[in-house]
């Protein structure tokens, strides 16, 4: 009977060959998919760039919307509505997302109530945007009478709610359990951890949920379209009617006038510079906190 033995190294050398191949195979799709990635928002961007750089200028910062012909025309109105809106809806959304992330994290496999708050949140964030502003102008526009900045902030505030609750819990979670067994061991009561301990440890990825959230809800038409619709004049009163940017580029848009389609894409152009300013500031604070917990 003959010795299998010298088979065995031609087999391991078979198989390491076709891990290699794989290996490589995989490498090379996941770098396609990548530069792929980045190819389509770099054509977004230049394209962008191109269309919207002629329509900025220093009036179109500083003055209202104005009818065609008129000369120096402006979004500063939908400018001020749009930082308005968003920033009341940050005001309504970042305590209760901020607490409920929390109580997600630290309660959500020990009782029912904590298993729904990490299931409504994520069912919260599959529903469409234009449901959360026909949700609004029911409850709140039907019953004011009247459209508003007031219910386009509650409406923003419903759609940044579940992507601050579902990233502070997950920036929670992150908390190295030897800082939660310390302050307990040290006699503390438990909501002295959790808001003295574990909430400060995690602040800078809470803070860059925050800042995900509110870069996602200032791109959102539909929900303003049904809640806030739109005002050609600057407003400060948050129960009338107001103006936002992604509200004036789609009206400019649609227009038949080519002047206030150049005003749309300059638009366009700031209201993308403003997402990815937020989105990379995000970016950053996460993964600040993420090499902070592996140390």
């Amino acid at each position: 009977m003959k010795d299998p033995s010298p088979a065995l190294p031609r087999l391991a050398g078979a198989g390491m060959a076709r891990r290699r191949y794989v290996d490589r195979l995989m490498r090379f799709l996941l770098s396609l998919s990548v530069v792929v990635s980045l190819l389509f928002l770099a054509l977004v961007v230049i394209y962008l760039a191109q269309k919207g750089l002629q329509g900025l200028n220093w009036a179109f910062f500083t003055q209202p919307n104005k009818p065609v012909g008129v000369p120096n025309p402006g979004v500063a109105n939908a400018i001020l509505g749009t930082l308005l809106m968003v920033g009341l809806a940050a005001v309504m959304a970042v305590p209760i997302g901020v607490v409920a992330g929390l109580y997600a994290a630290e309660y959500g496999k020990a009782n029912l109530l904590g298993y729904w708050v990490h299931y409504m949140a994520d069912v919260l964030s599959g529903i469409p945007s234009i449901v959360v502003g026909i949700f609004v102008y029911a409850w709140i526009v039907v019953k004011m009478g009247t459209y508003s900045g007031f219910a386009g902030s509650v409406a923003l505030a419903i759609i940044m709610l579940p992507v601050i609750v579902r990233t502070t819990e997950e920036m929670l979670r992150l908390v190295p359990d030897a800082l939660r067994e310390a302050g307990l061991a040290l006699g503390l009561p438990r909501y002295k951890v959790l808001f003295g301990i574990v909430l400060p440890s995690a602040w800078s990825g809470i803070v860059s949920a925050i800042i995900l959230a509110i870069a996602r809800a200032s791109g959102e038409t539909a929900p303003l379209l049904f809640t806030a619709l739109s005002n050609q004049y600057i407003s400060w009163n948050m129960l009338k009617p107001m103006a936002s940017l992604p509200v004036t580029i789609f009206n400019y848009a649609i227009s038949p006038y080519d002047e206030w389609h150049v005003q749309a894409w300059a638009a366009g152009l700031t209201l993308l510079a403003l997402v990815l300013v937020l989105s990379l500031l995000g970016r950053l604070l996460s993964s600040r906190q993420r090499s902070w917990s592996q140390r």
